[in-house]
């Protein structure tokens, strides 16, 4: 079974160029998720992919069934979970096209979405000071480096709701409380892949200047234009990162429900 899960955002929705060894449809407590996993073998490793938005594009970010995508990827094995994010840049000093290797959220959709598997019959507090793998964010880093595509190594993800994109305003408030992106899915993903102890990592890719900094009018297709155009980076980056996850989990995560539970 494969250990490794990659969830593709917008203009991502399958890994081209590797040998797909086959699917899996999953239906969990939650309900369906958003797609059927392909499993996909790369550099002789199996990977679990999933394109969140759906095959073709269909389920808005504010709809999307962030429970079933992270307990189905569970359900078929998969430990460590690899997020690939199309953004807008807030920091002025990130251009279109560039690579960000998330270190902290901003959660912006706290009560508007499902974001717990607990909460009915028992509660628990997970740690979130640190949302991302460390474990898995070294490897990344070390793949960057061996295949000499150029990653801003960290950098604060803001999440919203959607679907609508923000105003001039918002954008300049969320630059005040310390973001770098912006986006709609990268919550509660995070939090449940933590609260199932799966290890998660998240590479954020700046598609366009966010509202207000360019000056010019956003629009989803120039969104989909750079994520394209970054595709190859991505898959190359995702190729030789795989073989550099070490086999034996020796980071928190694992061990993310330890002491969280209210007795």
């Amino acid at each position: 079974m494969p250990l490794i899960g990659v969830i593709g955002g917008s203009g991502l929705y399958e890994i081209s160029g590797f040998r797909t060894v086959g699917e899996k449809t999953i239906t969990t407590p939650f309900g369906k998720p958003s797609a059927p996993y392909r499993i996909v073998d790369i550099s002789g490793i199996e990977i679990a992919f999933l394109p969140r938005h759906g095959l073709p594009h269909h389920i808005p970010p504010d709809r999307i069934n962030y429970r079933a995508n992270i307990w189905g990827f569970r359900e078929i094995g998969v430990e460590r979970i690899i997020s690939v994010n199309a953004s807008g840049g807030i920091n002025t000093g990130f251009k279109p096209g560039d690579i960000v290797l998330l270190d902290q959220i901003i959660d912006m959709v706290q009560g508007a979405r499902p974001s717990t598997f607990y909460g009915d019959s028992e509660v628990v507090h997970i740690d979130f000071t640190e949302p991302y793998c460390p474990e898995l964010r070294e490897s990344i880093l070390r793949a960057a480096e061996k295949a000499g595509i150029e990653l801003r190594e960290s950098g604060t993800y803001v999440c919203v709701n959607g679907p609508r994109l923000e105003s001039k305003a918002e954008i300049k408030f969320f630059g005040m409380i310390g973001g770098d992106v912006i986006g709609m899915t990268g919550m509660p993903e995070a939090a449940l892949a933590r609260e199932l102890e799966i290890c998660f990592s998240a590479i954020a890719v700046v598609t366009n200047h966010a509202a207000g900094i360019s000056g010019k009018k956003l629009t989803t297709v120039e969104v989909i234009k750079k994520m394209e155009e970054s595709n190859e980076k991505i898959k190359h980056l995702l190729k030789e990162i795989f073989p550099l996850i070490p086999g034996k989990r020796e980071c928190p995560c694992k061990d993310a429900l330890k002491d969280t539970k209210m007795e």
